[in-house]
């Protein structure tokens, strides 16, 4: 059974690291979050809320349906949601069980968050199992490097300090293929570099994956 174990300190890093650090991180990442989170339903599933990064992409009066394990994000995400006039439905779960209904989501989203989670196909399937016929998966993540490249060396020589610092994150996932491979009926697809200072956090892709009619 999958379960999330907080570790008080870097439980509490993490929550400080991306409150001062997520507007650096939006600004490399806005243009294509802008255009797989355009036109959010009234209702949305976020796997991994963190502090909030997302909530500015909903309509004041939304609701988000906040999947997040980390009990130091949730003061600082409950203040962004009111601050953004959304209303915040916190389950305090794993990607991998949510505990939401079967096929009671129109759109699941996930950012920077498939690079944590113990076991991103559980997740998937989580994520078709909770989506209604139709319905759609909306992701930005961080992934693998192409393999004999410098960022892959590096991501490779960084593994175990980066996932101490950052909650189990891997750079060296391919989340590209495990998407393709979950059975969703169909997935638009964008690889992309950031040019940023975190090496190891610049191949990325961005995306949505339609579930099964």
């Amino acid at each position: 059974m999958t379960t999330y174990e907080v570790h008080r300190g870097r439980g509490s890093f993490n929550a400080a690291f991306f409150s001062v650090m997520g507007p650096y991180i939006e600004v490399n990442l806005r243009r294509r979050k802008r255009r797989v989170f355009a036109g959010l339903p009234g209702t949305v599933v976020e796997l991994g809320s963190g502090v909030g990064a997302n909530l500015r992409y909903l309509d004041a009066g939304s609701t988000l349906v906040a999947v997040e394990p980390n009990p130091p994000m949730h003061r600082r995400l409950r203040a962004a949601a009111q601050r953004q006039g959304v209303r915040l439905d916190l389950r305090d779960s794993v990607a991998e069980r949510t505990g939401l209904p079967g096929h009671s989501a129109d759109t699941v989203i996930s950012s920077l968050v498939l690079c944590t989670v113990t076991d991103p196909a559980a997740v998937l399937a989580e994520v078709l199992r909770v989506l209604r016929p139709g319905g759609t998966f909306r992701f930005v993540e961080h992934v693998a490097a192409g393999a004999g490249t410098p960022t892959r060396w590096l991501q490779r020589a960084l593994r175990r300090p980066w996932a101490w610092t950052f909650e189990g994150c891997s750079c060296e996932r391919d989340l590209a293929g495990l998407i393709g491979a979950a059975g969703f009926a169909r997935v638009e697809l964008e690889p992309y570099r950031l040019h940023t200072p975190f090496v190891p956090f610049n191949t990325q892709i961005a995306g949505v994956a339609h579930a099964p009619g």
